[in-house]
């Protein structure tokens, strides 16, 4: 069994924390609206830009092997 390749490992690593990063953002919009904030609370705000930049993160990285 070999090691994996540093490029392997970055791509993998890259995965996971993309995919971490869209799971705290869902987390942190369902957290808030349980709450009761509103649409513009900040919670809701940060969610969903950690869900961005974890698909963005996820788009790069899928695009960027071609």
């Amino acid at each position: 069994m070999s090691a994996p390749s540093g490029r392997d490992l970055h791509a993998s690593t890259t995965t996971v924390l993309s995919a971490l990063m869209i799971i705290i953002g869902v987390g942190l919009v369902v957290r808030t609206l349980v709450l009761g904030g509103g649409i513009f609370a900040i919670g809701v705000i940060m969610g969903l830009l950690f869900v961005a930049a974890g698909c963005g993160r996820l788009w790069v990285a899928r695009r960027g092997g071609k």
